[in-house]
């Protein structure tokens, strides 16, 4: 049985900071941004956006598409919603975006969490499920805020975004193979205790780390797969900024590719960057949006090409997997919406982002109505009594 990705779609806060505007505030060289890590701009959330809503705006498109399709939304009997910016100790984020979207409930909805890898273990899950149940369709959702400390490295390498991705027998996007290859390790490379609203993180030990995983995941893989580093035609990487994808293929082609050239080795990752460049790191998400900018940015029919993705989450754990794009992927693609959603957002200045990064939900449990900033389908409008009251537009 074919199992896999059946259609997907991403969304981003509609402002963004570019990253010269914030070198000429904090003292850096632009160039460390745009040429050492590869960054051009970050999406920043508006006080009304949080993971539910950004979860919901990437969603619609989907429901939407198997409406017009004449397929029963009631289908979906399962969400997995992958998040490192739980909103909630208890109630999965999961069970707010199942009721925006207003789906059937007979439904089983559930959280997961494991720094940026989650999605992919969602995915997983997922494809399992489909596998048991093929009738069934599963609604995967990955959706995060990076957010980092004021004036410190990884200021630089935040951002916001959105994944929903349904999963299903014979899909119409990308079929996924059940080999993986996987890697777990306990390291403090990167962690968020929970009395605190940004993250730590060892930048430099990270990059480590993450290498290191990508060769033993690979390395695993190999030993479940007869495929070879020259079988595949694209990679997509975890992209907490694109140069440290452009590390992991070197790293990873190193050994493995001596018959290709630079060129190839960079034609392989090079349009799964282009949206990275422009929202900045979203966590479980920044791998998918790359896969999405590969479908949406690459003119040549990808049918019947087969991608490699490198998963990380640090802490750590890792995969690498493996899958074919089908015959007519293009009809489900969402390109227009997506390149429409980011040439309309709204650039910062300096002082603008400052104030909107100084917003924090209150945590009194009293009344707060939130200024109306996003122009995306669903908001979070306030807060009372300790819950979060959201609303359609």
């Amino acid at each position: 049985m074919l199992v896999g990705i059946d259609d997907l779609s991403f969304y981003t806060a509609n402002f963004s900071l570019d990253l010269q505007e914030l070198a000429a505030h904090n003292g850096s060289d632009a160039a460390k941004y745009t040429v050492g890590i590869g960054q051009e701009r970050m999406s920043v959330p508006g006080a009304d956006e949080d993971v539910v809503t950004m979860a919901a705006n990437a969603s619609v498109p989907l429901i939407a598409g198997m409406k017009k399709r004449g397929e029963d939304p009631s289908l979906i009997r399962t969400i997995l919603f992958a998040t490192e910016t739980g909103i909630d100790q208890s109630k999965a984020a999961g069970v707010y975006l199942h009721s925006l979207l207003r789906l059937s409930p007979r439904c089983r909805v559930v959280e997961l969490k494991q720094a940026c890898y989650s999605a992919t273990a969602a995915l997983q899950l997922a494809c399992a499920w489909v596998a048991r149940k093929p009738k069934e369709k599963v609604l995967v959702i990955a959706s995060d805020i990076a957010r980092y400390d004021r004036q410190s490295p990884g200021e630089a390498t935040q951002g916001c975004g959105a994944v929903a991705m349904i999963v299903s027998a014979n899909p119409r996007v990308l079929v996924l193979d059940s080999e993986t290859g996987v890697h777990t390790e306990d390291v403090m490379d990167f962690w968020r205790p929970n009395y605190r609203s940004t993250a730590l993180v060892d930048g430099k030990y990270s990059t480590k780390v993450y290498l290191r995983c990508v060769r033993s995941a690979w390395q695993d893989f190999q030993q479940q797969s007869d495929l070879k580093f020259g079988d595949f035609d694209y990679f997509c990487y975890h992209l907490p900024f694109s140069r440290m994808a452009q590390k992991a293929h070197n790293h990873l082609a190193n050994g493995n590719a001596h018959e290709l050239t630079v060129k190839t080795l960079e034609n392989q990752i090079s349009s799964s960057l282009i949206y990275n460049r422009i929202t900045g790191n979203s966590y479980t998400a920044a791998m998918y949006i790359g896969f999405i900018s590969l479908l949406d940015n690459t003119a040549a029919n990808l049918a019947g090409k087969r991608v490699g993705f490198f998963s990380y989450g640090s802490g750590s754990v890792g995969e690498f997997f493996t899958g074919t794009l089908v015959n007519g992927y293009q009809n489900m693609l969402h390109q227009q919406q997506h390149q429409s959603m980011l040439e309309a957002r709204q650039a910062l200045s300096y002082a603008e982002y400052q104030k909107m990064y100084a917003f924090e939900v209150p945590t009194d449990g009293g009344e707060h109505k939130f200024e109306h900033q996003t122009t995306g389908q669903f908001r979070l409008v306030g807060i009372r009594d300790h819950k979060r009251l959201y609303q359609v537009q």
